[in-house]
């Protein structure tokens, strides 16, 4: 894997009893399934190392009451999980004797996925029916792990007294021109306590759906291996993923593959076209059953090389945005324009046994391609990109050992004329599979790694990069003689820790740190990822206000 990578909340490391990844699946999208769909779909999920799927229900859909029988008999002939997860969002809150039934019919099944010999249940929206869980769970005994994004988890851990026995945050993409951060899961992760939590991952989003309401993309390109990679070999490790999601075509974060079965979202969402055709996003798959194993296991082994590589097909600004925003005010963001948001460039990833290098044209001119990920001990999953620089024209990504090919992909063409007149920002994934190699893993397990380049946003990022670069871990970190540092007067009492190591260490930003002591609040905590200002205070304060003693000895 890459570097090893440390967010900037560090926590203490949490115990781990069985680790397990989760796809969410629409049922809504099943209404001409047969038995044999159900098992092509979970044989392609269980090639992926996915331990289950949360089967997303809306109320009253007809096809809850038609498809979830072939569902489990699909999963218990191919030994596979599944659960249920409760939407409150798409067409209402659910009836509780109506989840309570639909829980105890199916529980006794082998496929029915459990926790702690509970059967496990979901929902996504619905904190105001938070009591109805309190019935629910003294009915039918089930491990309740809601999705209320819209209270932040210290709020959500209060609805009912506490019903809930885990949580998840929804918090799964980034916003603007902000790359992926871990903050969100830091704040899950200090409220749950000993309560369980669910990270979410996704590879991308993009949706225009008139009809729902919907039409904006969130920043995509890297974030795909940077979520694994950050959560994999982050201090805090979740009990579960969910991935957002197996198919979902209308927020293009799918994973399985394409499938005009299931495109009814186009039409009920009245959609200009449907901007999924010609869209496979099966290479994103492939890398999962190493993302797997290494966060179950810590280590994976690369026995077959490969080159995924996903971009958009459209120069950014090549059509019309047919009035997509970047971010949108329905998730309370500050709407930009489409190209604030996404990058025009090429991305790509490769399990390697050892070192390669990457070279890509467009429409046969050669574009700097880097490797900005290289995996420690050079085995595991390479990643980088290439700017498009606004070339059009077929895109070929080559990989090359002491001069030879070792895989080549030619990707569809990059073009300046778009379907309807308007720019789809949906991706556009292929990859290319090499020939087999004796099986290699990474000399070192992810628990032995040490912290090489940490990242951050806002003042905290230059912060973290130096200091993780030189081991510094806030729990433990000892200091010399020098002067300590503190953080500048008005600014989030989580730089106190930031700035007591680095300025001791000759390094103090004047745009965050002071040799003289001033006064730190929770005014000026700013906002991330939709959550209130004094929760994050509240988090941070938490987090890093630990105090270390100037005089304290070098190690």
């Amino acid at each position: 894997m890459g570097a090893f990578i440390i967010a900037l909340a560090l926590l203490g490391p949490t115990a781990v009893s069985a680790k397990s990844v989760f796809a969410h699946f629409m049922v809504c999208n099943t209404a001409n399934f047969t038995e044999t769909d159900w098992r092509t779909q979970i044989g392609l999920t269980q090639t992926a190392k996915i331990d289950a799927f949360a089967l997303n229900m809306a109320k009253d859909e007809a096809t809850t009451k038609a498809q979830l029988p072939s569902a489990f008999t699909a999963a218990e002939a191919l030994q596979f999980k599944l659960f249920f997860s409760f939407d409150y969002a798409g067409n209402g809150d659910w009836n509780k004797a109506t989840v309570t039934g639909m829980v105890n019919q199916r529980r006794a099944s082998a496929a029915y996925f459990k926790y702690n010999s509970k059967p496990s249940v979901s929902s996504f929206g619905g904190p105001a029916s938070g009591a109805d869980w309190k019935n629910i769970k003294t009915a039918i005994g089930c491990y309740f792990i809601p999705g209320w994004p819209s209270l932040g988890a210290k709020t959500a851990l209060e609805v009912a007294g506490g019903v809930a026995d885990g949580l998840f945050s929804w918090d799964a993409w980034p916003s603007g021109s902000r790359s992926m951060i871990t903050y969100p899961d830091a704040s899950y992760f200090n409220f749950l306590s000993s309560k369980k939590y669910m990270a979410l991952v996704s590879p991308w989003f993009y949706t225009n759906l008139p009809g729902y309401e919907k039409n904006w993309p969130w920043r995509g390109d890297s974030f795909w291996v940077d979520r694994w990679n950050h959560l994999i070999s982050g201090e805090f490790q979740p009990e579960f993923f969910q991935i957002i999601s197996w198919n979902d075509y209308g927020e293009s974060h799918y994973i399985a593959p394409l499938d005009d079965s299931q495109y009814a979202a186009f039409t009920t969402g009245r959609a200009s076209y449907n901007y999924v055709i010609n869209k496979p996003h099966n290479g994103w798959r492939e890398l999962l059953p190493y993302f797997i194993t290494l966060w179950k296991t810590r280590t994976a082994s690369i026995m077959q090389e490969s080159i995924v590589s996903w971009y958009r097909q459209h120069p950014k600004g090549a059509c019309s945005s047919g009035n997509t925003t970047g971010n949108t005010a329905s998730q309370l963001q500050v709407e930009v324009a489409p190209s604030v948001t996404v990058q025009d460039e090429i991305c790509f990833a490769a399990p390697l046994g050892s070192a390669a290098t990457v070279s890509v044209t467009i429409g046969g001119v050669a574009v700097a391609a880097t490797w900005n990920v290289v995996p420690t001990g050079g085995v595991g999953i390479y990643s980088g990109s290439a700017p498009t620089g606004g070339r059009t024209g077929t895109v070929i990504i080559t990989l090359a050992r002491s001069g030879t090919t070792i895989v080549q992909i030619t990707g569809w063409p990059i073009s300046p004329t778009c379907t309807n007149g308007l720019n789809n920002y949906n991706a556009y994934v292929g990859s290319m599979w090499g020939v087999s190699i004796t099986a290699r893993s990474p000399t070192l397990a992810v628990s032995k790694m040490k912290c090489a380049r940490g990242f951050g946003a806002n003042g905290f990022a230059g912060l973290c990069e130096w200091r993780c670069a030189h081991g510094y871990c806030p729990e433990a970190a000892s200091f010399g003689t020098k002067p300590i540092g503190y953080t500048l007067s008005g600014l989030s009492p989580a730089y106190d820790g930031l700035c007591a190591f680095v300025c001791a260490r000759d390094y103090c930003p004047s745009t965050a740190c002071s040799y003289t002591k001033g006064t730190t609040d929770c005014v000026a905590v700013f906002v991330i990822g939709g959550m209130h200002s004094l929760e994050w205070c509240l988090l941070f304060k938490s987090l890093f206000t630990k105090k270390v003693s100037n005089r304290a000895s070098v190690s």
